[in-house]
C-alpha cells in the first residue's frame, strides 16, 4: 500500500499522533498489521453475535424468549456453562458433542457462528477501504444481523418474525439520529429524514402493492413478513439501499424459481406453481449491498460514472 492508503487507514481507524504512540510500540503502525488488529476484533465480536443468533433463530419461531432461559442441551437440558459456550472454540474442544449426555450439536452452529465472524469482519475491511465513514458499520451490521437470522428462519419456517424487524426499524432511527455521518448527513434531522423516508417509503408502497395484488390476483402476492423486512432495510439502508435491496431480491427469487421448477420438471414433479420464500433472497440482496451496493448501484444508474 502507498503512503496516501495508509495515512488513509489511519484515519478510518482514528490513529493519529506522533509515530512514538503505543501503535508503533506494538508495531500496528503498518497498514497491514492496523487491519489485522481490529479484523481480528470484528470477528471475535462477530462470532459472539452469531452465537446470539443462533439462539434467535432457534427459539423465535417456538415462541420462546431469547433472553429469559439461560442456554441448555436440548438433550439432558444440562444448563451450558461459560467455557462451553465460548463461540467457535467451544464446538471445536467438544467436538461438537454436550459435555454431559454426549447429544451432537448440529454443525450449524459452529457455522454460523464463523459465517457472522466473517461478515462483521468484511463489513469493516469493505468500509476501510472504499473510505467510507465508521458510522456505516452502526447500520451495516445490524443489516447483516437481521439478513442471516430472516435467512434462516424464513427458510425453515417460512417466517419473518416481528421480533426481528421491528427492532432493526428502531435501530436504523435511532442510529440516523445520533450518528447522522452514517448516511452522509450533517445533522441528526437529515439523518433521521433520510432514514425515516426508507422506512416509510417501503412500508407504504409495499403495502399498497400487497393489498392491491392480493385483490386482483386473489392470492398473497407479497408477505406481510416482507413488508416489514423491507422496512427495517429502508431504515438502515435508506430509501435507495432498499430499492436496490428490493429489486436484486426480486431477481435473485425469480431465478431461484425458475432454477427449482426446472429441477422440480426433470425429476417428473409439478413445477406450475412453486413458491419459494422470498426472505433468503432479500437477506443476500442485503448482504450485497453491504459491501459492493453502492458501486452496484451507480453503475447501473450512471453507466460507472
Amino acid at each position: 500500500m502507498t503512503s496516501s492508503q495508509i495515512t488513509a487507514v489511519c484515519k478510518f481507524f482514528g490513529i493519529t499522533g506522533s509515530t512514538d504512540d503505543w501503535w508503533l510500540r506494538i508495531g500496528l503502525y503498518e497498514s497491514w498489521g492496523i487491519w489485522v488488529f481490529w479484523l481480528f476484533w470484528a470477528f471475535l465480536i462477530g462470532s459472539c453475535m452469531g452465537s446470539f443468533l443462533n439462539v434467535c433463530v432457534l427459539r423465535i419461531p417456538r415462541g420462546e424468549s431469547v433472553s429469559d432461559q439461560p442456554s441448555h442441551c436440548l438433550g439432558c437440558g444440562m444448563l451450558i456453562r461459560w467455557y462451553d459456550n465460548i463461540p467457535v472454540f467451544s464446538y471445536l474442544y467438544l467436538r461438537g458433542k454436550c459435555r454431559k449426555c454426549g447429544m451432537k450439536i448440529p454443525p450449524r452452529y459452529l457455522l454460523m457462528e464463523l459465517f457472522t465472524g466473517l461478515l462483521y469482519a468484511g463489513a469493516l475491511a469493505s468500509a476501510g477501504w472504499n473510505s467510507q465513514p465508521p458510522e456505516v458499520l452502526a447500520v451495516n451490521i445490524p443489516l447483516l444481523s437481521l439478513a442471516l437470522v430472516t435467512f434462516q428462519i424464513d427458510w425453515k419456517c417460512r417466517l419473518i418474525p416481528d421480533q426481528t424487524t421491528y427492532p432493526a426499524m428502531v435501530v436504523g432511527l435511532l442510529v440516523s439520529a445520533l450518528l447522522p455521518g452514517a448516511f452522509a448527513r450533517e445533522s441528526w434531522m437529515g439523518g433521521l429524514l433520510y432514514s425515516g423516508l426508507g422506512l416509510a417509503g417501503m412500508g407504504i408502497g409495499l403495502a399498497l402493492f400487497a393489498v392491491v395484488g392480493e385483490k386482483i390476483a386473489k392470492q398473497e402476492v407479497f408477505g406481510w413478513g416482507d413488508v416489514k423486512y423491507m422496512m427495517a432495510a429502508g431504515a438502515l439502508a435508506g430509501l435507495p439501499g432498499a430499492v436496490f435491496i428490493l429489486t436484486t431480491g426480486s431477481i435473485f427469487g425469480v431465478l431461484f424459481g425458475l432454477y427449482v421448477a426446472i429441477l422440480r420438471y426433470r425429476r417428473g414433479r409439478p413445477w406450475r406453481g412453486v413458491r419459494i420464500p422470498l426472505g433468503p433472497c432479500l437477506a443476500a440482496a442485503s448482504a450485497l449491498w453491504v459491501f459492493a451496493g453502492e458501486k452496484l448501484l451507480r453503475l447501473w444508474l450512471f453507466g460507472g460514472m
